[in-house]
Parts: C-alpha cells; structure tokens; sequence
C-alpha cells in the first residue's frame, strides 16, 4: 500500500500510510484506537476507496470497489467479532455466499465440501466438525471456523483482528502454530493485536501506526514490548502491575457470594452454587472463556438478574432482593462490559453521564428539581480529575473514544465512593495507553479499600491486577488460587473445563 490517504468529515483516518507485508510472513500491525488500523484493513478488504494513493498485490495494481473484489483477489480478513450464523453447520458457513461453491452446485453436493473442510483442518490442525451447528461450538472452535471460511474462498492474504482476544492460554498457543503452517506456505498473515507479548511471540515484523501516519516498521527480533509501546503513545508505557496488599485477616469482607445460582436469558441454569469473598482493598479476578456464567455473576452481584438461590451479602448485611437501585445505595459500582449499550447512554452529554447515579441527592438535586450548574461543575472536576479527553462537559458519549468511555465509567462508579466495584473486561479493545491508565484507576480503587471483582477473559490483566483468581467453568467455580502461585497453564486447563491437580 503506498501513500494511503482516507479522510471522514473532521478526521485524517489515514495519511500517506506507506504498508508492505511480504510472503510467508506475520506482519503485525500496532496502533492505539483511532491511529487507523480498522480503516487501512477496511481498505484493503474492499469496504472503503482510499482518497488517494494504491495498492499492489504481488507487483500488480489491484483496486477493489467492494468485498467481493478482495475476496476474488485472495484476501479475507477474520474479525475479532465473529460473522457466523449460529443456526447454521460449519459447512453451510463456509460455503454461505461463496459465489464459486453455488456455481459448482457444491451447496446440494454437502460430502464434496465436508471432504474439503476435513482437509483443510487436518492441514492447519484446526479440528472442527464440519456437521457441528455453530451454537454447539467453543469460542475456539468458532474462531477456527472463521478461518476456514476464509481459507477456503483461497486466500493468500489473511488479515486477523484481534484474534486471541477470546482464547484460553493454550488456544492461542494453537492459533499461532496455525499462523506459522501458513506463513510456512508463502501466505501474508497481518496480525491486528492489542497483546504486545503476542506480536512479540508470532510475527517477524511490526509496524506502528500513530495519528494515522506510519511511525515505523521494525524487525521484531529488533525490539521489544516497552519500545513497541512507546512508538504507539509517544511515551513510555510502566505496565501497571498490582503489589502485595495486606494479608486477607487484616482486612474486613466487602462482598460474599454463598451459594450463588442463577439462570440465564434463555431460562437455562447460569451460575451453580458459587461461593465467592471479595476483601475491602483486594482484587478478585474472575477467569473464564466466554459464556460461563461471567454475565450472569455480575448482573446477580449489581441487582441486574435474580438469584435462583444463595445469598449476596455487601459489608455484612445480606442483600434483600435483586434491585439495581438497592445496589447502587448499598455501595455496588459497576463497570459493564457493554459500555456503549449498559454503561451509558449514548446520546446523553458527558455530564448527564457523570451523574446517571447521582441525580436523586443533593447536590445534583434538591426536592427532585435538578441543577445544572453543579452537573456542569462535577463534570469539569471528573474530566479533569480521570483525564477524560472530551471537547467540552455537552459533547455526547458516543463521539468519545472507547478509552475516553471507559474513564466516563470509571469516573462517574468511582466518583460514588463504592464499597465494592465490579469491573468485567475493563480494557477490552483498549490500546496500551489507555489500557495502562485503565489498570492504575482499578489500583488507585484498591488502594483506597474498594473490593474489586474483576471479571475478564484477558487472562493477562487478570495476571497483572489481581490477588486472588478464581476460575469460572460452566458457571461453577472450578478453583481458586492465590496469584503468586498461579501458572498460566494451570489455569488455562482450568477455564477449559480440565482437572488440575
């Protein structure tokens, strides 16, 4: 790609991008949300025209006014949300609007492709039935599908976003052993990842993406994770990490969960029997693949889903019902995994977000009459106070970044001054920048004697910030461990549902 340029109403999304990825080789791409990663690869998928520059596939201009082109030309991309039809088998997706399979009658001939798939799983070390509806599947087994479909239309150029964001330890491993049996064959693999020890472990170059402009393009051999971080913020990154507390004896129970059940929206049991303690000031990471009951867990714990059974009990008194309401009094903050959809309201100015918790009590209210100068000021003390990046306390949450969202959340649960916090994948999507300062908001919390549940599949984080991790399978806790004894792999067969010793 040489001299890219795409611009939107108000914004350079790319500007003279200059990006090269050679035969068998994994090609990372770097860059903090919004530097232009998504635009460059929606450009080179065919999803968008760039304003100026081109694009050349091995040697030979290549222009694409739609997906089918990049399709036809051998590139495919596998995005971080998966685009299957649960309903469907793994054959009929691969085979769903794929325009030489319908030519070739291929979609009334299922033995033909269901050999094709078996081949290419046997090829790349993907097992997957290929007779399995999409439903029946692990998170892992869905993303081996994704990449099936996309090998077999034939592509040569695979681009991957965010492709372990979902994986255990050992599915990942797995991953990057199929990533290396494809560049082994001469194909380009562009690696989209948030994960800097992943680039580190599975590309042989990097480049970095800034502002929308190129920074560099490095050997990886050649680096390492702080240099990488500082090309994408311009800064050095410190890698929050959490430091011993006090001992469990010394510190009073913020949250106890006795024998926890629930079911899920589908009327199906959620949660078995889950006994859980957080302490004032302590950490507890939940760890688990997704669709183990983590939803279920903290919508029970903030008053969001009836409990089928068991007790929630908050500083010592246990809580009466399932009511939201009563959970914000009793102290429960929460920080969805849904920012967009739970967390806020999207077209709700940055201020009127800051007090959705608060507008009942004075001072933002006074006999139910609201003031909207002190919701102006307690917006421009948080902006300041959590460095939330905003062009004034009127701009609506939907025009922030994802990390700016996430420090609106922060701020506003925060703010509450909380006996218990419940954080489910606070950095998800996050760049190392805003992840950091992320992480040190969660800390600073801890610190201050808030019991943090931290509920995420990023076992990294969970690694990184937690005292205790206790691990979530099939919505019953299959153990827990102190975080000084934990092993990555000892955990890792543990969110998969195996024994450990």
């Amino acid at each position: 790609m040489r001299g890219i340029t795409k611009r939107f109403p108000g914004v350079l999304a790319n500007d003279q991008v200059d990006f090269e990825a050679l035969p068998g080789e994994v090609h990372a791409l770097l860059g903090e949300n919004g530097a232009g990663k998504s635009t460059l690869s929606n450009i080179l998928t065919g999803l968008y025209r760039p304003d100026e520059g081109e694009m050349l596939l091995y040697g030979k201009p290549a222009t694409f006014h739609a997906p089918r082109d990049a399709i036809d030309a051998g590139v495919g991309m596998v995005h971080q949300h998966f685009r299957l039809a649960a309903s469907f088998t793994v054959a009929e997706n691969l085979v769903l609007g794929h325009r030489d399979a319908a030519d070739r009658g291929l979609l009334l001939e299922p033995r033909v492709v269901e050999g094709r798939i078996a081949e290419l799983s046997r090829r790349y070390r993907m097992p997957v039935n290929p007779r399995a509806r999409i439903w029946q599947l692990s998170v892992g087994e869905q993303q081996r599908v994704e990449i099936l479909k996309v090998l077999y239309r034939g592509a040569r150029i695979l681009i991957l976003d965010e492709p372990t964001s979902q994986l255990t330890p050992q599915e990942a491993d797995d991953l990057f052993q199929t990533l290396r049996l494809m560049a082994a064959e001469q194909r380009t693999i562009i690696f989209i990842s948030h994960k800097l020890e992943e680039v580190m472990a599975v590309s042989n170059r990097v480049t970095v993406l800034r502002r929308g402009k190129v920074i560099g393009t490095v050997m990886t051999g050649d680096t390492n994770t702080r240099e990488l971080a500082r090309m994408m913020v311009g800064r050095d990154v410190v890698f929050t990490q959490k430091k011993q507390g006090p001992a469990q004896a010394e510190r009073q129970v913020a949250l106890e969960l006795r024998q926890v059940s629930a079911t899920g929206d589908l009327g199906t049991p959620a949660l078995h029997n889950v006994n859980l303690t957080v302490h004032a000031g302590e950490i507890v990471g939940v760890a688990g693949v997704a669709g183990n009951g983590q939803h279920e867990l903290a919508e029970v714990v903030t008053g969001m889903r009836r409990r089928t059974s068991g007790q929630v009990i908050v500083t010592g008194r246990p809580a009466r019902g399932s009511n939201p309401l009563e959970a914000i009094r009793r102290g429960i903050a929460y920080v969805p995994d849904d920012r967009l959809g739970t967390g806020v309201a999207p077209s709700l100015s940055v201020a009127e977000n800051l007090v959705l918790k608060a507008f009942r009590r004075p001072p933002i209210s006074t006999q139910g009459f609201l003031h909207p100068r002190r919701i102006r000021a307690n917006a421009v003390e948080l902006m300041r106070r959590f460095n939330i990046a905003a062009s004034s306390p009127q701009t609506p949450a939907r025009q922030l970044s994802g990390g700016n969202i996430q420090k609106v959340l922060l701020a506003r649960e925060l703010s509450s001054h909380p006996r218990v916090l419940v954080a489910c994948s606070p950095t998800s999507g996050l760049d190392v920048g805003a992840t950091d300062t992320v992480r040190g908001l969660l800390l600073e919390a801890a610190r201050d004697g808030v019991g943090i549940l931290l509920i995420s599949e990023d076992l990294d984080e969970i690694l990184a910030l937690a005292d205790r991790i206790a691990v979530l399978y099939g919505g019953r806790i299959t153990g827990i461990v102190e975080r000084q004894h934990a092993e990555v792999e000892q955990l890792g067969l543990m969110m998969a549902g195996a024994a450990t010793k």
